[in-house]
């Protein structure tokens, strides 16, 4: 099968029959074998019937329905796993994705040779309130995880090649950062496409500006987890062992500088009354806390199922 589109939704009764035809009108054009999965999370709109009504009418189209509100990311790892197309495209329900993109994206998997590309809507029909921190969150993004050439990390219209959607996880709300987990499961050519960003036909968004909030604690996640999940004791014993020896090294220093004082007559101040000294006891004590939360966490790591889960791309 050439390609698999995975549709995830939520309350999106009025464009599905639309979104659908169309898309299937696109695969027929270009003579593409395909499937198209739509994944229900949760509507309460009438969604399912309408995905049951339109499946029978198209065989090509497959539904599957969560039983309460998931959220994009659950919708998206399930898509993964049912697809089984060369290629596999995401979009959004909502029409504001064209499926005319469609052909232009799998041929920069096939021909090109990339593991991933990802959208990017250059001209938005959103309200400044969302295109700023949008634009800002993607700038960070870009920093953050080394993949400089992507504007639009959060555009819900890419394409895979089906061995990335194979060996990445998407859970919480991570499907912002897809890009990031791909690079991070050695997925590394990462390409961008201009696409057309269309105006809501149906319904309302989805998302408010809490979204920004939670996208920075997940790209916080997502780089402290691919840096260092298998080897925590790195980042915790390191820092843990800093400020230990800072603390160990401002006491001596302390105690020196009194014996010092008291050798040579010199009017000095208890240790305990000095501010610096607390300073200093607070440092041993955080960096003793720190090396054994690495500790613990690297004995948790070991223990992991997947603990030794390594992507091979090929043998001979």
């Amino acid at each position: 099968m050439d390609i698999s589109v995975v549709v995830p939704l939520y309350n999106e009764v009025e464009s599905l029959p639309e979104l659908t035809s169309w898309i299937s009108r696109v695969m027929l054009e270009n003579s593409f074998t395909y499937e198209i999965i739509l994944v229900d999370d949760g509507s309460k709109d009438g969604s399912w019937d309408m995905i049951v009504k339109l499946k029978g009418n198209d065989p090509f189209i497959r539904g599957i329905k969560f039983r309460r509100n998931y959220g994009k990311s659950a919708a998206l790892n399930v898509g993964f796993e049912a697809a089984k197309g060369d290629v596999v495209i995401t979009m959004d329900a909502d029409l504001q994705d064209s499926p005319d993109e469609i052909p232009q994206l799998y041929r920069r998997i096939t021909e090109d040779n990339y593991d991933l590309v990802s959208g990017w809507k250059a001209k938005r029909y959103d309200p400044i309130s969302k295109t700023i921190p949008t634009k800002f969150f993607n700038a960070v993004t870009r920093r953050m995880s080394g993949i400089p050439n992507l504007h639009d990390f959060n555009c819900g219209l890419k394409a895979y090649r089906n061995a990335v959607v194979k060996n990445i996880e998407v859970y919480g709300e991570m499907h912002r950062y897809i890009p990031v987990i791909a690079k991070w499961a050695g997925f590394s050519k990462i390409g961008e496409q201009i696409v057309e960003h269309r105006p809501r036909k149906y319904g309302k968004t989805k998302f408010g500006m809490s979204r920004f909030v939670n996208g920075f604690l997940d790209l916080l996640s997502i780089f402290f987890v691919g840096k260092f999940g298998k080897r925590p004791m790195h980042f915790f014993g390191s820092m843990g062992v800093l400020s230990f020896f800072a603390g160990t090294v401002i006491t001596i220093w302390m105690i020196s500088q009194k014996l010092y004082d008291i050798a040579h007559g010199l009017k000095f101040r208890d240790i305990t009354a000095q501010p610096l000294f607390y300073i200093a006891l607070v440092a041993i004590i955080l960096g003793s806390q720190l090396f054994l939360t690495g500790f613990v966490a690297e004995l948790v790591a070991r223990s992991s199922h997947d603990r030794n889960n390594y992507q091979v791309e090929e043998t001979v």
